[in-house]
């Protein structure tokens, strides 16, 4: 097999040929406020060399065999390869061009838990690393094809598990398969009158196997929970055997094992299926904007609703930055004449959500908020779902575009949003940096921070320019004592810093269940652990 050059559709949330989101007028002004001679085709449609797979025809043979003997499940052409290269961060689509990744070197598709099982002992067997593969919207790295010393390493598509296996209407409970997206998820539920009500900025791709290897969070987390918080059970393929856990609502039998898979990343085996709380299809679905004078009135509003209650499902507050940013781009409704942008939703029975929209209401009046009506909710959510697709159009107009996120408490909130702030600004210094935030995932001790960074792309040396900014800022959240990600996950990316989080002791732990159930070392090398 020769190299090839491919283009991978799938690295861009924008495939070629779907009408473009950045105009004229707007990329014009980009270019005068960040200092951009002149941009290019984004990096996201750089084509890939996809040269010979390292596999041995006998790890081919035994994998053909741990699907059922369908040997077209064992998929080698370079298409594929390419669209399992990579997630979906700055890094991964600028690396396409400045420092071309490692692609797998055959992709795998299992039917279901047993041939997934089956796929793992062969790899053993054969000394082939295995990266987990669903939707492929990781932003830090999780689902690089690390080869981790191993001669060849496989992408596991786990697109085939994708089947709602039952629904418990009175426990209100449904278990699904693993490679079941998002949308899928919530059109099988529907048919039975509910719904998970997960609903991520990578919900158009992002797959249930995702949700629970990362710890996902929704746009409703603050008042339906975190994914790991709504997982009842969960089904787990190692190459040792399974791992089946979760027997009741609640239990002291020991501590919580499915609660140390939940979030593990595929480092600790693959989950295969997931049974997770479900609600019936909301009556009522009520989100609005309003408009405060601050970032500190904002965040004394949602202090109180998540304190004091009533909690709404969705709580996003946009400071100053984000909040101008909106209007510029149509993602937050009309002119809010200055001030914070908050969101606030609720869904559910009717009854209930009248009782917490009319004392939510009341807490946001006096409070001073100004009502902006369900039109600037809804003009956020259409921009939400823009939002990818506009990214991968500005890195073609030269600049570097990123996210990233953490939570502390309510105590630490100001100063960390300002630290991490000046951070980026320090680190960008030159690039024309412009960071913007929003407070969202409320609990009654904090919240979430996210952040989004535009600055003037370094084409000499893009990927170092963002890596010592990055490195800079997970630096600043240990040193704070913030935690390193909330729901983006650890990936390759922040595993260098686990042990801020943990402790030398902790991530020892980890290491020692990881020998346990992988021993021989094949999943995923290098994320959630850094390799040794």
């Amino acid at each position: 097999m020769t190299s090839e050059n491919v283009f991978d559709p799938a690295s861009a949330w924008l495939p070629p040929g779907d009408a473009p989101l950045v105009g004229d007028e707007l990329r014009a002004l980009l270019k005068q406020a960040f200092a951009i001679e002149e941009g290019g085709p984004s990096p996201a449609a750089v084509a890939l060399e996809v040269g010979p797979s390292a596999l041995s025809e006998a790890a081919k043979a035994a994998l053909a065999a741990a699907v059922g003997g369908a040997s077209e499940q064992v998929v080698e052409d370079g298409a594929a390869r390419a669209a399992h290269a990579n997630g979906m961060s700055y890094l991964d689509l600028v690396r396409r061009s400045a420092q071309p990744p490692r692609v797998p070197d055959a992709i795998v598709l299992p039917a279901s838990h047993d041939e997934v099982g089956a796929v793992l002992r062969a790899c053993a067997e054969h000394g082939v690393a295995v990266v987990p593969f669903g939707g492929g919207t990781s932003v830090v790295g999780g689902v690089a094809p690390e080869p981790g010393g191993f001669a060849a390493v496989i992408a596991l598509d786990l697109a085939r598990l994708d089947q709602l296996v039952e629904v418990d209407e009175i426990s209100w409970t449904a278990t699904l398969e693993a490679g079941v997206t998002g949308p899928r998820a919530e059109e099988l539920l529907a048919a039975r009158g509910f719904t998970l009500g997960h609903v991520p900025q990578s919900f158009e791709r992002a797959t249930i196997g995702g949700y629970a290897a990362t710890r996902s969070s929704g746009q409703l987390s603050t008042g339906w929970g975190r994914f790991d918080a709504l997982v009842e059970r969960v089904r787990v393929a190692t190459p040792v055997g399974d791992l089946d856990l979760g027997r009741a609502p609640g239990s002291a039998a020991g501590p919580d094992l499915k609660q140390l898979v939940l979030g593990s990343e595929g480092a600790f085996g693959v989950v295969t299926s997931v049974t997770v709380r479900v609600r019936p299809t909301p009556e009522v679905r009520r989100h609005e904007g309003w408009r405060v004078a601050d970032l500190a009135a904002g965040v004394e509003v949602l202090r109180t609703l998540a304190q004091r209650g009533p909690r709404p499902d969705l709580a996003r507050l946009s400071d100053e930055v984000e909040t101008a940013m909106g209007v510029a781009t149509g993602g937050g409704g009309e002119d809010h004449a200055g001030g914070c942008l908050v969101l606030v939703g609720w869904e559910g029975f009717a009854d209930d959500v009248e009782r917490r929209a009319t004392a939510a209401t009341a807490i946001l009046e006096a409070a001073g908020a100004v009502p902006l009506g369900e039109q600037a909710a809804e003009s956020w959510r259409h921009g939400r779902f823009r939002a990818p697709r506009l990214r991968d159009e500005l890195l073609g107009a030269g600049l570097l575009i990123e996210t990233l996120e953490t939570a502390t408490s309510w105590r630490e909130l100001h100063n960390l949003h300002a630290r991490v702030g000046d951070v980026l600004r320090e680190a960008l210094d030159g690039s024309s940096p412009l960071v913007a935030c929003h407070v969202s995932h409320l609990y009654a001790a904090g919240a979430s921070l996210y952040f989004t960074v535009l600055a003037r792309r370094d084409a000499d040396d893009p990927v170092g320019q963002w890596t010592r900014a990055k490195a800079a800022v997970m630096d600043a959240l240990a040193a704070a004592g913030a935690t390193l990600t909330h729901h983006h996950a650890v990936g390759a990316d922040h595993a260098p810093w686990l042990a801020a989080e943990d402790g030398e002791l902790g991530v020892e732990l980890l290491r020692a269940v990881k020998d346990r159930v992988d021993p021989a070392g094949i999943l995923n090398p290098g994320k959630l652990l850094p390799l040794k």
